[in-house]
This record gives structure tokens, C-alpha cells and sequence, in this order.
């Protein structure tokens, strides 16, 4: 191979021999393709108007199922963000008219993000469009690779932490 990640790999083995730098072939191209994945992915989303943040809300909320609302904070929770985050990436859902939010009916102090009709149907539409993007990223793996390889990075996420 000649690519970026092992023309480092080859510096650094004829540099510094005493050195293993093979975990630089994992972490060199999971960062090359993770940029690049992002690019593909964020592409996709903009085709509906939306950025990563927007769509992650949105989904979230379609997910969850009927009535298709949340608290901010649920939905902080389920999008790994924090609360402020949360508020800004509604309060540009709310102004293109995706969210509403609305008073919950036992806690009227309390507030819920609710998909409006246009919401959904743009998620809808955007969810599949994003699917049939991560589709056409992985074919280039058989099913027993994706299998193998989704294996492998839920190990690799439960052993350092990430739930």
C-alpha cells in the first residue's frame, strides 16, 4: 500500500525502529475515514436543508414514536449534547417550522419539542436518503464484514467507555 497512513508508518519504522507504530494504521485511517464519511454524510443532509445537529434532533423526536415529542432535556440525553446545545438546534427547528414547543399537560411549567407535520415529513424523506448514502458507503464491505466489523467497534466502545 501507498497510501498517507503507511508512508507514516514507513517514516516513523525507518526513524524510530524501536518503536511499534502499527496502532497508527487503525487510528491514521479510522480519522481519514471518518472525514470522509462525514463529508458524505453531511452532503446528504444539507440536500434537506439540515445540519448534523438539526437532523439528529429531528430523528430523535421521529424515533421516539408517537406523539413524536421530548423534553429538552431527553432529548439532550439521547443526542449526547448538552442542554444548550439542544435549545439552539430547536430554536432553529422551531423558526423553519420542523418543532413547536409546547407546554406539557402535567407540568405546565415543564416544555416538550414536538415534530410538526412538515418535521416528520422531511425526516422522513431525509432518513431515507441518509440510509440509502450509508448504504452506498458500505458496499464496498460484505454483509459478513459490516457484521464482523460493527462487532468489533461495540467491543472497542464498551472497552473505552463510550455507552
Amino acid at each position: 500500500m501507498n497510501d498517507h497512513v503507511s508512508r507514516i508508518l514507513d517514516q516513523w519504522g525507518r526513524e524510530r525502529p524501536d518503536l511499534d507504530a502499527s496502532p497508527m494504521a487503525i487510528f491514521g485511517n479510522m480519522t481519514r475515514l471518518a472525514d470522509a464519511l462525514g463529508r458524505e454524510i453531511s452532503a446528504v443532509q444539507r440536500r434537506f436543508g439540515l445540519g448534523e445537529g438539526e437532523f439528529d434532533v429531528l430523528a430523535t423526536l421521529r424515533r421516539s414514536g408517537e406523539p413524536f415529542e421530548l423534553s429538552p432535556g431527553d432529548l439532550a440525553a439521547t443526542t449526547m449534547v448538552t442542554s444548550g446545545a439542544v435549545s439552539k438546534r430547536v430554536d432553529r427547528l422551531e423558526s423553519a417550522g420542523l418543532v413547536t414547543r409546547e407546554r406539557c399537560s402535567h407540568d405546565g411549567r415543564a416544555r416538550l419539542v414536538r415534530l410538526t407535520p412538515e418535521g416528520r415529513e422531511r425526516i422522513d424523506r431525509a432518513v431515507e436518503a441518509h440510509l440509502d448514502n450509508e448504504h452506498r458507503l458500505l458496499a464496498p464491505l460484505s454483509e459478513s464484514e459490516r457484521a464482523h466489523l460493527a462487532a468489533i467497534l461495540q467491543k472497542w466502545a464498551g472497552a473505552v467507555g463510550d455507552e
